[in-house]
This record gives structure tokens, sequence and C-alpha cells, in this order.
């Protein structure tokens, strides 16, 4: 299918693509938050900055998690899988370049001792298999807070 696009008009779409804060990323950071799970985001952990500025560290239990985006970064469902008929040979560069860089970053945060998950975007379609995963990979849940518990107590 040849695309409905001006050259020019693809070139502004695809600028527009940012790394942070997408929504992915920010569907994670809501689900986590209202689980009770506190988190730095972009990695940021003590004064420092982590290899691959992962999406949302969590220093005191030493693991990262990355949302990443199934086409851009080459995942295997059908649409990491999808390659662009046009400028083929820049696409798969490009694509290759991130999957290398992405297991470049990956061994680099576990030689420091940091646990890394990522999340693809195709696994927030089902948001229950979602919420086991980060449980799982974060522990026992965080300990809520309970907005009643000073006044439910009898003296």
């Amino acid at each position: 299918m040849a695309d409905s696009l001006t050259p020019e008009r693809r070139s502004w779409n695809m600028s527009r693509i940012r790394g942070k804060n997408t929504k992915p990323e920010l569907l994670v950071r809501r689900m986590l938050h209202a689980k009770g799970y506190r988190y730095r985001l972009h990695g940021t952990a003590r004064g420092g900055r982590l290899p691959g500025n992962p999406d949302l560290v969590f220093a005191g239990r030493h693991k990262v998690i990355f949302v990443n985006g199934c086409f851009w970064h080459f995942h295997g469902c059908r649409v990491g899988q999808h390659a662009p008929k046009s400028n083929a040979e820049f696409w798969e560069t490009k694509r290759t370049r991130t999957r290398n860089r992405d297991a470049e970053q990956r061994r680099l945060l576990e030689s420091s001792g940091w646990e890394v998950l990522t999340v693809w975007e195709c696994e927030l379609k089902d948001l229950s298999a979602l919420e086991q995963q980060l449980d799982t990979f974060l522990g026992a849940p965080a300990p809520r807070r309970e907005n009643n518990s000073y006044a439910t107590s009898e003296m």
C-alpha cells in the first residue's frame, strides 16, 4: 500500500514522536502509583543517570522498568515485525541499532546489580496480566496507606 502522506508531512509526523511521557508509559505509571509504588522517572537514581534512562526507577528495590513501543524496539509481535517498505534500508538500520543499544544498556544495568523489566506496548492490551507481571517483578505489593487509619482506632 502506498503512503497517503507527502514525504514532508510524514517527516513532520515522525518528528513529533517522543520518547518520554508516552501514553503506554503514563498508563504503567498510573497503574503502579495507584497500587502504592513510588518511583523516579527517566533514569535518575541517587543523583546520577542510569544507562539507557529507564522510564521508571525503583532505587530502593534496585529495579528499573522500560516501557517500549513494539515498532521502534523491534519486538517479536506483529507490530514489531512490520517493516516499512519505503526507505527499507534506513528503517532496518535504525531499528537494528535501537535493538543493539537496548541490549547493551540492559547488560550495563544488570552488571551494575539492577534488575530490568521491559514492558511492551502490546502487553497493555491485557491490564490484569500486566498488573500481575509488575507485582511479580517488584516483589510483594508496596504497603498502602489507608486514608482513615487513625480515625478508626478506638480508645
